[in-house]
């Protein structure tokens, strides 16, 4: 039986045949942790008294705060730089860039390659055929220090653009079409392999681009087989000859999708959803405060050329703030060296070094309260980028939009910006604060009160969001859960130790954020019951030893405040009416982790 893309590199990692479902060992070529996820692993590698095992294929890179200029940022910063002197690891430091993005322009991964990073955005090395994956600070320690993990082998679904996209569509404009299609769930647990003549076309920096965005889509990863100038700069960069993986032309695929691109227009999404992509003209005219451009899904030189080619001779309008972060310090460099920023300078906009900038709430990029931006990043949850509103588009819309100061598209520039009217200002609100209770025990069987939240797609930032990563301990976190999640931010106040969390789908969609599971910890959660997980969320708190179950509870007649009695070993809930519902049962490794209090424990 011919195999997919994901499952020959699964299987050339594990060293054996492999199938969608089962759960391998894969070995890791390349491990890299975080400025803010480094020093939690750095932390429980000492704390179990873990060596390296690899350090020529182990890697700091710093590109959430380049300039460290948060003081826990800083610290943890230099938390890794000592880790590293000691044991030989390579640090790209703040002057380097984002490190998904240096991992292929370094040649440290190539088609076919196995990479982890605290990044829940390393999957856009399915932009060069190589699997990616962003995982928590668990995950990574052991992969640091024994060179492998587990995993669940994914299945694919095939994703076929058709048609012929307008002159004005950019690979942004490609991906968020697919997003409008499958939505924010529509990948959940799933790969995904892209196809068609505008695919085949695609450049690098197109493919990065749309490969980022399969976070949105809750994707382990999408796949673009490389094409060959793809191979061919993986080869140059590697210093090697470099192969494709390709998949079996009678490849067993879980569905295939046929997207109609036929005309396709600038698309753009509206604030708090990626998934919610309407063409732009629907929203031409939206005042705006602010505009950037950067992230890994548009930091790349062409994104930078795209936008210096509008921007040439024009100036960014009054009152609006253009933001622009190129994604390592070679594309920095090569701005430099081609007048772009000379020109970004003379428009009037604000240029930062290379880094993640406003995702990670550690650099430019963040809005105020009651702000409008436009971003070509991959994010506009609620918080994400700030306290504003964050509309997300292609290089070239945001750029249009800057000079117009309102959001319009490349064919529409205003011949003179409109101006601001005198607004008002929106009040910041306080951050909820409640008591911290003592961790509890790992049983199977669990008897508590309920919290139903009945709805799906909640993701990390609404959990736990990003201004408090910098935290560590434990014991500081439970106060800050779900504070930004609308209707639920006096959650932590409310909540009881022993108290169990029920929840609609995909819930912990985003982020790798190992906090995001450690907060209900903090707080003497016992359980949290989803109808599915988000899939770095599901790994996070099985490696933690955190109690999780995959069971629908929220289309019952359940109602907070009720008792349920939970078995996580039969996967069986007991409704406060004696009826019994079946859920998912952790399979015997995952169970394994779970008793032994977590992946980084040693077996009693």
């Amino acid at each position: 039986m011919g195999k997919t893309i994901i499952e020959k590199i699964i299987g050339s990692h594990s060293r054996r045949e492999i199938s969608p479902g089962e759960i391998v060992d894969i070995s890791i070529d390349v491990r890299i942790a975080r400025d803010f996820g480094g020093a939690n692993v750095v932390k429980n590698i000492r704390d179990n008294g873990l060596s390296i095992d690899d350090p020529q294929k182990t890697f700091f890179t710093f590109d959430c705060n380049p300039g460290g200029s948060d003081q826990k940022y800083a610290t943890n910063q230099q938390i890794c730089r000592v880790f590293a002197r000691e044991h030989a690891i390579k640090v790209y430091d703040i002057d380097s860039g984002i490190g998904t993005h240096l991992v292929i322009d370094e040649g440290l991964a190539i088609p076919g390659s196995t990479v982890l990073s605290t990044d829940s955005h390393a999957n856009i090395l399915g932009a060069i055929g190589a699997f990616g994956q962003g995982m928590g600070d668990l995950d990574i320690a052991h992969a640091f220090a024994f060179g492998r993990v587990w995993f669940k082998v994914p299945p694919t679904i095939k994703i076929i653009l058709k048609g012929n996209p307008s002159p004005l569509a950019t690979p942004k404009d490609l991906v968020l079409a697919v997003l409008k299609v499958m939505g924010a769930n529509g990948l959940l647990g799933y790969v995904a392999e892209f196809y068609g003549p505008e695919i085949d076309k695609l450049g690098l920096s197109g493919r990065i681009t749309m490969a980022s965005m399969a976070t949105e889509m809750a994707g382990i990863i999408s796949l673009f087989p490389p094409n060959q100038e793809v191979l061919g700069y993986c080869s140059r960069v590697s210093n090697k000859k470099v192969e494709p993986v390709l998949a079996d032309n009678d490849a067993t695929y879980e569905s295939q999708v046929e997207i109609d691109i036929e005309g396709l227009v600038p698309q753009i999404s509206r604030p708090g959803h990626p998934e919610d992509v309407i063409d732009g003209a629907m929203v031409v005219g939206k005042k705006i405060g602010s505009a950037f451009i950067g992230s890994c899904t548009n930091g790349r030189y062409e994104d930078m050329k795209t936008a210096a080619e509008i921007l040439k001779g024009q100036k960014v309008a009054p009152g609006v703030v253009l933001k622009i972060v190129p994604s390592t310090d070679k594309v920095w460099r090569k701005c430099l060296d081609e007048g772009l920023l000379e020109i970004f300078k003379n428009a009037g906009a604000l240029v930062g070094n290379a880094g993640c900038a406003g995702c990670a709430a550690g650099q430019i990029g963040q809005n105020g309260p009651g702000e409008i931006t436009i971003s070509t990043g991959n994010r506009n949850f609620a918080g994400k980028q700030g306290k504003g509103e964050v509309y997300l588009a292609s290089p070239a819309v945001v750029t249009a939009s800057a000079i117009s100061g309102v959001i319009t598209t490349p064919d529409k520039i205003s011949r003179e910006p409109v101006l601001f009217d005198i607004g008002t200002r929106t009040v910041e609100s306080e951050i909820p604060k409640s008591e911290v209770s003592q961790p509890v025990s790992r049983p199977t069987n669990f008897e508590g009160r309920v919290w139903i939240i009945p709805k799906d797609n909640i993701d990390t930032d609404m959990i736990y969001h990003n201004r408090y990563l910098t935290i560590t301990d434990i014991k500081e976190m439970g106060k800050y859960t779900f504070d930004n999640l609308e209707g639920w931010e006096d959650f932590a106040q409310k909540v009881k130790p022993g108290d169990i969390v029920v929840v609609g789908k995909n819930f912990g969609a985003g982020s790798s954020r190992q906090q995001a599971v450690d907060c209900f910890e903090s707080l003497g959660v016992s359980l949290v019951i989803a109808e599915s997980f988000g899939s770095i969320y599901e790994r996070n708190a099985i490696n933690k030893g955190f109690p999780i179950m995959v069971a629908n509870l929220t289309s019952t007649d359940l109602k907070s405040g009720g008792t349920i009695d939970v078995d996580l070993e039969k996967g069986l809930v007991i409704l406060p009416s004696g009826k019994q519902l079946a859920g998912l049962p952790f399979a015997d490794v995952q169970l394994e982790i779970y008793k032994k209090g977590g992946l980084l424990k040693k077996n009693p």
